[in-house]
């Protein structure tokens, strides 16, 4: 059975909503702690925009949430085995960088996230993204160069990075080809 994955992007919406709401925070209490305007914040709350992996990561760091939470909160079904076809994959609409749920949406503390930068894209994470989890970066194919706060690392197929203390990061790749690399998180 070959079915598409599930777009999660209403899923991501509806989440952003009630993140806020549990908080008891306005539009404009996000708008202020993300640095994400309030129109953008309604938009994608409304599920009348998808938001680009720059936004996901203002909207997770002010929630005090990893960016994975945020989206794996989104994707919980409680299933114990998600089957490739049935894994959701979020397309970023500003890069065009996808990325795939591969672990089962139980809410484990282990979390596969595959992505696939296109050639010359590059996407940036404020370091509060990263701020409760352990993370391995694995390339699977093509060149990765992530930059770590004040270090550069140049990552091939095979190589594997375990991620220090949280820092502002930011994924490039900067060959033609598209660069898949699996991300490993565990929550601390």
């Amino acid at each position: 059975m070959n079915r598409q994955p599930t777009d999660p992007t209403s899923a991501i919406s509806n989440r952003v909503r009630i993140e806020r709401e549990s908080r008891g925070w306005s539009l404009s209490d996000l708008a202020e702690r993300s640095g994400v305007s309030k129109a953008m914040i309604s938009k994608i709350e409304r599920d009348e925009t998808s938001p680009s992996a720059t936004i996901l990561g203002r909207l997770s760091g002010a929630f005090g949430l990893q960016l994975s939470m945020l989206l794996a909160l989104s994707e919980q079904t409680g299933e114990r085995l998600c089957r490739a076809a049935d894994q959701p994959v979020w397309q970023d609409p500003e890069t065009g960088y996808t990325r795939r749920a591969v672990s089962p949406r139980v809410g484990g503390m282990l979390e596969l996230i595959e992505v696939t930068l296109p050639g010359g894209e590059r996407v940036s994470y404020p370091s509060s993204a990263f701020a409760f989890l352990y993370q391995q970066v694995w390339v699977r194919s093509g060149k990765l160069i992530f930059e770590e706060g004040e270090l550069t690392h140049e990552l091939h197929a095979g190589d594997c990075l375990q991620l220090g203390p949280p820092a502002p990061c930011t994924f490039v790749n900067p060959g033609t080809k598209p660069c898949v690399y699996v991300v490993a998180l565990v929550r601390r």
